[in-house]
Order: C-alpha cells, then structure tokens, then sequence
C-alpha cells in the first residue's frame, strides 16, 4: 500500500532522531576530549545513545 503524508512525515522525524544521536555522539567524543566529562559520563552516555539508536531503527524497520 501507498504510505500517507503522516506516515512520511513521521518516517522523516524518525531520520531526524538518528541523525541527532549521531550528533549528540559526536559532541560526547569532544567533551571526552577536552576533559569537560569523565570516561565514566561518556560511557554511560554513550551508551544509553547506542541503545536509543538500536530501538529507534528497529522500531522504523517495524513501521514498514
């Protein structure tokens, strides 16, 4: 079947999640970096950013 407009839609803002993980990620790697977070903050981070991903894809792959 054809995908409505608020399924679309709701697809893209899904898209936007994985790609604001990607960056909050990216921003953890700095703040380890830079010494602004512990190994410790950026490993929890981290990973609750790795589990949140993984839902959000499987759930997106659920969708279709």
């Amino acid at each position: 079947g054809s995908i409505g407009q608020s399924d679309a839609e709701f697809n893209r803002f899904l898209g936007y999640s994985v790609r604001s993980i990607a960056e909050v990620v990216t921003c953890l790697y700095k703040a380890k970096y830079r010494k602004y977070i512990t190994e410790e903050q950026f490993s929890l981070t981290y990973g609750k950013c790795f589990d949140l991903l993984n839902m959000i894809v499987a759930f997106r792959k659920n969708l279709k």
